[in-house]
């Protein structure tokens, strides 16, 4: 889509044209269903947690500044509505041993082959306090400080509960290759397994950024 032609979309949204809104929602659907997939834990709840985004894009269109990327501004309403969701529906995990976290270094996962969907498949498996911190963190880019405003936790938990994820991450991708080196055996065939894992980690930021999901 130009840059014309959206304009003239959002100036029909800010008059309320549900003709506008119709196309709008066609047109950025699947980068808002991206977002919203990374923070749920089922496909139905992102689509519940993606249409009050879009409700409150249309409401608030009228203040949206021309001359800055709209990608941007709808991909923040859906992040902040997402985690709206989280915290009106479940209570943080907390851990009792923080200051082991505190030493967890942020760069645990590093580079190896790993397939979208079966990344998006796992993170989604994650309890949703672990879920909300690993996308904040590994994939949205804030630090644990930042996490900590916006959750309303303390940056030692946003540490803890981002460690436990990337622990049952790592978990989930070596029982993923347990299982594709049976069928490898099985089968007797030479099989390379699409979850790759080097002992050390993953990089789920290319993973994600590659598949279009941050603009």
């Amino acid at each position: 889509m130009g840059e014309e032609e959206l304009h003239q979309l959002i100036n029909g949204c800010v008059k309320q044209d549900r003709k506008s809104q119709k196309m709008l929602y066609k047109a950025f659907y699947g980068f808002s269903m991206g977002i919203c997939l990374r923070y749920a834990g089922n496909r139905d709840e992102a689509a519940e947690v993606m249409n009050q985004g879009f409700m409150k894009v249309f409401t608030h269109i009228n203040r949206f500044d021309t001359s800055r990327p709209f990608k941007a501004w709808i991909g923040r309403i859906m992040m902040n509505v997402s985690i709206d969701y989280y915290r009106a529906n479940l209570k943080m995990a907390y851990t009792e041993d923080l200051e082991k976290a505190e030493n967890v270094s942020e760069g645990d996962l590093t580079d190896k082959n790993l397939n979208y969907e079966d990344l998006l498949a796992m993170v989604q498996q994650l309890p949703q306090a672990y879920r909300t911190v690993f996308n904040l963190f590994a994939i949205d880019g804030y630090s644990h400080e930042e996490i900590g405003e916006m959750l309303n936790i303390s940056p030692g938990t946003s540490k803890s509960n981002l460690h436990k994820a990337r622990h049952k991450l790592k978990q989930m991708i070596l029982k993923a290759e347990e299982t594709a080196d049976k069928t490898n055996y099985n089968r007797g065939m030479d099989f390379n397994p699409i979850v790759a894992y080097n002992g050390i980690g993953i990089d789920v930021r290319s993973t994600f950024f590659n598949n279009g999901i941050r603009g």
